[in-house]
């Protein structure tokens, strides 16, 4: 059974439209724990493929793809790429253009 917050940040991740990204600390932020970025990163390495989320939309604060291997790396820039998301030859992102933001779909007040 999963815990309440793994579920949220799972119904967070799915929720980034096609086009856009949010980063680690803002999905932990809008999943009810805002200093759990890094349980967001654990949460994305072990459940992604189980629960088919789309682990690409996921940055880190400055924007960058994160992930360390280099053909993970390669994969996530094709996707966002093949999704329109601008990515450039370092693997940043412009978050004032692609970044999503959930209270605007939800309701929410932030």
């Amino acid at each position: 059974m999963l815990q309440p917050f793994t579920k949220r940040v799972i119904e967070v991740i799915r929720s980034i439209p096609e086009g856009h990204v949010m980063t680690y600390g803002q999905v932990a932020r809008v999943a009810g724990s805002p200093r759990a970025a890094r349980q967001v990163v654990r949460i994305l390495h072990s459940m992604s493929q189980a629960h088919k989320l789309p682990w690409h939309r996921v940055v880190n604060a400055k924007g960058e793809i994160a992930v360390k291997d280099e053909e993970t790396r390669l994969m996530q820039e094709l996707y966002l790429q093949g999704e329109g998301v601008g990515v450039s030859g370092q693997g940043i992102i412009n978050l004032n253009k692609y970044l999503y933001d959930p209270a605007d779909s939800m309701g929410m007040d932030d």
